[in-house]
């Protein structure tokens, strides 16, 4: 593994004491459309969608339709004059107009079905199906921070995985902040941590009991691959195993400079991986660099300067301690940054999540409450039928199906 793994990522793996099952939350169906329905679950958005790829968009386009087109336009009209595209060494002054050439020297490495899925959204949502595949390749010009919890060395076992998102809480992401519940025709169900408009997965966790987080670095420029965002989708959609998460991660065309951190529930084992459009990565569990000190029994602590000193040192002193609340506190600053935009902490052997989002105002997600979700059930979850019906979604031209 490269310096630079070493330099860039926050990932522990350590174990985890089993906790009380969660009390059963409350739950409200606000609106429905074909197989999807949209739910608030104690006060949190969930949005549920199940189909072909057509079919999940129109869904999430329908029933987020106002959050999308506010975001999407919020992302393209305003954040999007802030962002620096360089391509070939060259900074571009359009971003707009440069991200949408990105997308398109990067759709010949993207399966089909995504394209089908956001024309889905742009059509549900009454929007054009560009500004909503520019929106969706944003996640591109990011690179975030975060760490990952799994292993066996404290009180119970249960493996745990932790994942801090630092995206900037000024881009009014949190404001549109959804749980997504997806049953993907012919693909694992997986639970996506993120905001209205988008199909790709920066956070999230299978039915598999496989969970995905990203953590980016530089590399900028660097773009003939599969996106990050849609990445970490396949990885979801596909890996029902640890090697073959990262045989995903291995053997596509990547972009940019990516690190991520990968857990299997089944076997309790974590990796972080350094996935680079020219190199490729895995540290394991209990191994360590010369720039990563802090050795950890049946862990991994990877960091940068004292994100990494701060968070080495919260594990060193709990060792064998750790539950639940105690694993979400190992997030709190300075090891998340101020622009954290969203914390997740990933019970992936039981399948229970917790998520907190920074707030309206932009105080940092680590500062928030975290709202307590259990996948397993939520895959259970059946709308109410006295909930309001939209129009389901039109059948898919037969070309547009025939390119999937």
């Amino acid at each position: 593994m490269s310096s630079r793994l070493a330099r860039s990522l926050a990932l522990v793996v350590i174990a985890i004491g089993v906790i009380p099952s969660l009390a059963r939350a409350d739950s409200k169906t606000t609106a429905r459309c074909g197989q999807g329905f949209l739910e608030e679950v104690d006060g949190y958005r969930v949005l549920h969608v199940k189909g072909t790829p057509y079919e999940m968009g129109f869904q999430q386009g329908a029933l987020l339709k106002d959050d999308i087109r506010s975001l999407v336009s919020f992302l393209l009209d305003e954040k999007a004059k802030a962002i620096t595209v360089e391509v070939g060494g060259v900074k571009l002054l359009n971003p707009k107009r440069a991200i949408a050439g990105i997308a398109a020297t990067q759709r010949k490495h993207v399966p089909a079905r995504f394209y089908e899925e956001m024309r889905g959204v742009a059509d549900g949502a009454g929007m054009d199906v560009q500004d909503l595949i520019v929106a969706n390749f944003i996640p591109e010009m990011f690179h975030c921070s975060g760490f990952a919890l799994s292993g066996s060395a404290t009180r119970e076992g249960t493996l745990y995985h932790g994942r801090i998102l630092d995206y900037g809480c000024d881009w009014k992401l949190q404001d549109h902040a959804v749980l997504t519940i997806a049953e993907p025709e012919g693909k694992i169900p997986f639970v996506n941590v993120t905001y209205a408009g988008f199909i790709g997965s920066v956070t999230g966790m299978n039915a598999e009991r496989i969970s995905v987080g990203e953590m980016g670095g530089r590399g900028m420029g660097h773009w003939d691959g599969v996106p990050m965002a849609l990445l970490v989708r396949m990885a979801l959609e596909e890996a029902d195993s640890l090697d073959q998460a990262i045989s995903i991660f291995r053997d596509n065309p990547r972009t940019c400079e990516y690190y991520y951190v990968v857990a299997d529930g089944e076997t309790g084992q974590g990796v972080g991986m350094e996935a680079c459009w020219d190199r490729f990565g895995v540290i394991r569990m209990g191994e360590s660099h010369p720039r990563l000190p802090h050795a950890v029994k049946d862990g991994v602590l990877l960091s940068a300067g004292d994100r990494y000193e701060a968070l080495a040192k919260r594990v060193l002193d709990g060792h064998g301690t750790f539950d639940a609340d105690s694993a979400r506190r190992l997030m709190d600053r300075p090891v998340a940054m101020k622009s954290n935009l969203h914390s997740v902490l990933f019970e992936t052997s039981s399948t229970r999540l917790w998520v907190a989002n920074a707030s309206t105002e932009g105080a940092p997600a680590a500062t928030q409450p975290y709202h307590a979700f259990h996948f397993r059930e939520l895959l259970k979850q059946k709308p109410d039928t006295n909930a309001p019906a939209l129009p389901a979604p039109p059948a898919v031209p037969s070309a547009a199906a025939a390119a999937r």
